[in-house]
């Protein structure tokens, strides 16, 4: 072969390489119409509409739901205020969204479809060019870009430590924008700014978003709010000129017309209303209330529907939660404790119709759960780093929350706490708990900001007193409740921590050793733990649901060691009450009900 021959293919081969080098590169960043945290979408590019939503349900008409407590903000995003549920859900959209029949899965909507690499060290939106916001302006990248730092400096904790991680944001085109994520290891972080709410840059003061506002923000979303009455109701209207209405993922949802909040100081007003047809739709969460409460006219009737629907997700952790802020609770003896005090089975029995189940794991009833289960090798390398982080009967899986006889007086439980108590330094002292060197009484409050709430506290106070315990229990209305947990300033509350299939950064808001620190954070019990903080890191750097599931566990298990919370109860239905004229699909998707995809017949 001559040498201008050997040059011409070296020359071709060079082309060849320079031509496909970028094909390489793009096909490295699939392009997807839907993102699996783990896995693939269930759904194939171009479904026709989600499985659990009918695409032929007629719109119009109105529904009306109740909300009990009131609000003073209109912006559900930022630390300060209480806010109702409308914006989220109906008024601004994300670039994607959340199927409810997956454990975390989304698709896409204001974007058109994602490129990501399977390291997941970057993601690329490619934006819809039809997305309007309500008053007409465009929606494009700069409105994404400016979102993501309004949170990411403004937001609530969890947008500002996730939002965080990312190293760069490029927009490439008025509806294309790329997040740099490289050396995050989260592989969660590029669905969560998938999920982000998107505000338009043109009408939103990044000045001002810190602070509560009752002004209606301007979304991309379904439904413009027209009225707002604090401490009354809100109410949305159904956008006529709606972009996305032909969407497949929106094909079947929002077909009520307007959509009515309407507020309510207390349970007991709330459920007297739902009876005289005042609102459509209810989910009961008072077993006493489901088993005795719903003999009345309109379901003798037949005006009002009951069901019950069984929860397919993990139930999470119901408790009373201790904050070891506080030095009367750092001990973790103490906190394991006033366990024994709590006669589940005697409440259970007395005064919620056997409807419960004890909480005895935060992922309670479902594959996540550690507890019954020995930990596997996986779990045991993961813990391996952290001596002592696991108690040995819960790393072997045979802990269980301590069971009383059911009388609400067991004496071997009391006998038992009080051992505990004297290892931690405090004695009985003519029927009073005193710190064996300080001689200070051991005395604490709980707050509570609801009657239901109070009654659990008021029977929980009387069963510590019998062991010396000087116990307050405050009730405060909602303003001054949100303001105090926020400020993590209160010795214990009941919060629940509802669990997902598919826990992720929300983790780190709720047990991460900086939330513990951070006002407005959901660590309410103050746990700063390298341990937790390893497990947390650990599930979201899974690659695999078998990786995942194995960190998860051993978070469980690190969190029921530090007896942060006493574990109190759960239902293990969901039930529900409607008006007749109400219609649904008949498949209810793994979430549960879902008002969005229903209708008015």
């Amino acid at each position: 072969m001559s040498c201008n021959l050997i040059r011409i293919f070296r020359l071709l081969a060079t082309f060849a390489l320079a031509s496909f080098g970028p094909m390489v590169a793009a096909k490295a960043e699939t392009l997807r119409h839907g993102i699996a945290m783990h896995g693939e979408p269930a759904l194939p590019a171009g479904f026709p509409h989600l499985p659990y939503a009918n695409p032929d349900a007629p719109k119009g008409g109105r529904i009306t739901l109740a909300i009990q407590g009131t609000f003073d903000s209109l912006n559900p995003f930022i630390v300060l205020g209480v806010a109702p549920p409308a914006v989220p859900t109906y008024v601004v959209q994300s670039l994607m969204m959340r199927s409810q029949d997956e454990p975390f899965t989304i698709y896409g909507l204001v974007a058109r479809s994602a490129e990501m690499p399977e390291d997941r060290s970057s993601v690329t939106f490619n934006l819809d060019s039809r997305a309007r916001f309500s008053d007409g302006h465009p929606l494009t990248a700069e409105d994404v870009r400016f979102t993501f730092e309004l949170l990411k400096k403004h937001g609530k904790p969890f947008y500002r430590s996730s939002f965080g991680q990312a190293k760069a944001v490029v927009i490439e085109n008025p509806h294309r924008i790329k997040f740099d994520l490289s050396g995050s290891n989260d592989r969660e972080l590029p669905l969560l700014i998938a999920m982000m709410p998107i505000f338009p840059a043109h009408a939103t003061n990044p000045d001002t978003f810190a602070n509560t506002t009752l002004t209606p923000p301007i979304g991309s979303g379904p439904y413009v709010i027209t009225e707002v009455r604090p401490g009354e109701r809100v109410v949305l209207k159904r956008r006529k000129d709606f972009w996305a209405e032909d969407l497949p993922i929106l094909r079947g949802l929002y077909n009520f017309n307007e959509i009515r909040y309407d507020l309510y100081r207390d349970a007991n007003t709330m459920f007297e209303a739902f009876k005289a047809g005042l609102y459509d739709y209810r989910l009961e969460g008072d077993p006493t209330r489901w088993a005795s409460g719903y003999e009345f006219p309109g379901t003798r009737s037949g005006r009002i529907v009951r069901e019950t629907i069984p929860i397919q997700l993990p139930k999470g952790m119901n408790g009373f939660v201790f904050n070891t802020r506080r030095a009367i609770f750092g001990d973790v003896r103490v906190r394991e404790a006033l366990g024994f005090m709590f006669d589940f089975d005697w409440l259970n029995r007395n005064l919620f119709y056997g409807l419960l189940k004890r909480s005895d794991s935060y992922f309670a009833g479902s594959e996540l759960s550690s507890t019954g289960r020995p930990a596997t090798t996986r779990e045991r390398e993961l813990l391996a780093s952290f001596p002592g982080a696991v108690r040995e009967d819960i790393l072997e899986g045979r802990w269980a929350p301590p069971v009383a006889d059911g009388s609400g007086r067991d004496r071997e439980m009391a006998r038992q706490a009080l051992a505990l108590l004297a290892g931690a330094g405090w004695v009985l002292d003519n029927d009073i708990l005193r710190h064996k060197d300080t001689g200070e009484p051991f005395a604490f409050e709980m707050l509570v900001n609801s009657r239901q709430q109070e009654r659990l506290a008021l029977n929980y106070a009387q069963t510590l007193e019998r062991i010396g315990m000087s116990v307050k229990v405050r009730l405060v209305d909602d303003v001054q409740y949100w303001r105090r947990i926020s400020r993590f300033e209160y010795d214990m509350i009941q919060w629940v921590w509802p669990a997902s299939a598919s826990p992720g950064n929300e983790q780190r808001n709720r047990w991460g050793s900086a939330a513990a620190k951070r006002d407005g954070s959901f660590n309410y019990s103050g746990a700063i733990s390298p341990a937790i903080d390893r497990m947390i890191d650990a599930l979201l750097e899974a690659k695999s649901r078998e990786e995942f599931v194995s960190a998860v566990r051993a978070l469980d298990r690190v969190l029921l060691s530090g007896f942060y919370v006493v574990p109190l109860f759960y239902v293990g239905d969901q039930w529900l009450a409607y008006d007749s004229s109400l219609k649904k699909p008949d498949r209810t998707p793994l979430f549960g009900p879902y008002i969005d995809v229903w209708w008015r017949n």
